[in-house]
């Protein structure tokens, strides 16, 4: 609808705040002469085109269903007609028409602004004043939201909370705060997040090691009862790492035990001798997110860097050193593909790196030539332009700059890594 642009430069007071007569003017005078909520387009419409309250009630309703059913444009007619008789050019006539168009996608009343600017805030907050506990809570509601759990500790990380691995001592079925009235307190993964793991199995572990913590796995295996799925999950995910075990001893160690129609007694030690070689650091992190869907280890990109195909590639938080216009390589994990209806077919891309997270804007005809790229790839390297937008500077105020890379071309670098990312997709 045209009004979010407007609004924001004339707060930043980098636009004129215009208004048509008096009548406009006290409608919006309080939101710089822009439409910003649902009320204020129905009082328009009474104020500039004479609508009756009941009219405007229906104009209400059509705006709220104007995506579905196209009932708007039954009132765009009498709404250009009685505000140009009230004296309204017809360029403002339109405009305020089209703003009503873009409400019917996003437009809200005043109270649920309200409501919305409230959790804002408080989101806010938390995450400035106690980040661990914030990124506990958005963990804990998985499945939700726009960002995986891969994604949110990786920004956790990024914001200075310590991570602390899977434990069968510690963990518990939800992620939970160790040291939690200490000035920062860390963060202990949850079984939750161990793939193919239930929350009744995890209860059985919390609830064995609260008298006597386990001294081993052999101990752990006596003492808890657990089917073969249910082992194979923690062994996978590495969830038994707390007991100096890397991810091939333990699954080959949980797999001697298994031999028996009953586990060894927890007195027994299950090291039968054989060393087995550890994993690399490449095939941990492949199966972190097989198994995990996250890693704490080095992030992929990390270990790519020295490959021939990546070297020159920039890093996310370079961006804001690089000027505008200028041509760039950039890699990165696919985490979300977008595209909206208002944007014309444009497809936005979110890359992450080890550094944080890159916008991509990807034009139509780039789409046609990159097609399969961008449908299926999980790793990205991206050729194009840094389009950059510095906000104003305001006393007391640090802003970062807008950043987008406009895309020249897309290459998938996926079987690099072969990792299995979620990213989330939508129209």
């Amino acid at each position: 609808g045209d009004v979010v642009s407007p609004y924001l430069l004339r707060r930043q007071g980098l636009e004129a705040v215009v208004y048509e007569n008096e009548g406009i003017k006290n409608v919006l005078e309080r939101t710089l002469g822009v439409p910003i909520f649902q009320e204020q387009v129905i009082q328009l419409a009474m104020v500039a085109a004479g609508f009756s309250g009941g009219e405007a009630d229906q104009l209400r309703r059509a705006m709220a269903s104007w995506g579905r059913n196209g009932q708007l444009l039954i009132f765009r007619d009498k709404l250009i007609d009685g505000m140009t008789k009230n004296g309204y050019s017809e360029a403002f006539s339109e405009r305020l028409f089209n703003q009503m168009k873009g409400f019917g996608a996003y437009g809200f009343p005043e109270s649920h602004s309200a409501s919305f600017a409230l959790l804002a805030y408080a989101s806010a907050w938390l995450k400035r004043h106690h980040p661990a506990a914030f990124f506990a809570g958005l963990l804990n509601s998985q499945p939700m939201g726009f960002y995986s759990p891969s994604q949110l500790i990786q920004d956790a990380k990024r914001h200075g909370v310590t991570i602390l691995s899977y434990s069968v001592n510690h963990s518990h079925w939800d992620y939970t705060l160790e040291n939690p009235h200490c000035e920062s307190p860390q963060l202990r993964m949850g079984l939750r997040q161990v793939k193919g793991f239930n929350q009744s199995a995890a209860e059985r572990i919390v609830q064995n090691r609260q008298q006597t913590p386990y001294a081993s796995l052999a101990d752990f295996l006596a003492r808890v009862s657990l089917n073969k799925t249910e082992r194979n999950a923690l062994t996978r995910a590495d969830v038994f790492a707390s007991f100096q075990l890397h991810r091939y001893q333990s699954q080959w160690q949980v797999s001697a035990s298994e031999q028996n129609d009953a586990f060894l007694p927890a007195a027994r030690d299950l090291d039968d001798g054989i060393s087995l070689p550890a994993p690399s650091e490449i095939s941990e992190v492949r199966a972190d997110y097989s198994f995990s869907r996250l890693s704490l280890r080095r992030h992929p990109l990390a270990l790519l860097r020295e490959r021939p195909r990546f070297k020159g590639c920039c890093r996310a938080e370079e961006l804001g050193r690089i000027d505008n216009g200028r041509f760039i390589r950039l890699a990165g994990l696919v985490t979300c593909r977008q595209r909206p209806g208002t944007a014309s077919g444009v497809l936005f891309l979110t890359l992450e790196d080890e550094t944080g997270n890159s916008n991509i804007v990807v034009w139509k005809q780039v789409q046609a030539q990159c097609r399969q790229a961008i449908l299926s790839g999980r790793l990205l390297i991206v050729k194009g332009l840094v389009q950059r937008a510095d906000p104003p500077r305001r006393e007391g105020f640090s802003t970062p700059p807008v950043i987008h890379i406009v895309a020249l071309h897309l290459e998938d670098a996926s079987h690099e890594l072969a990792l299995e990312v979620d990213s989330h997709d939508f129209h």
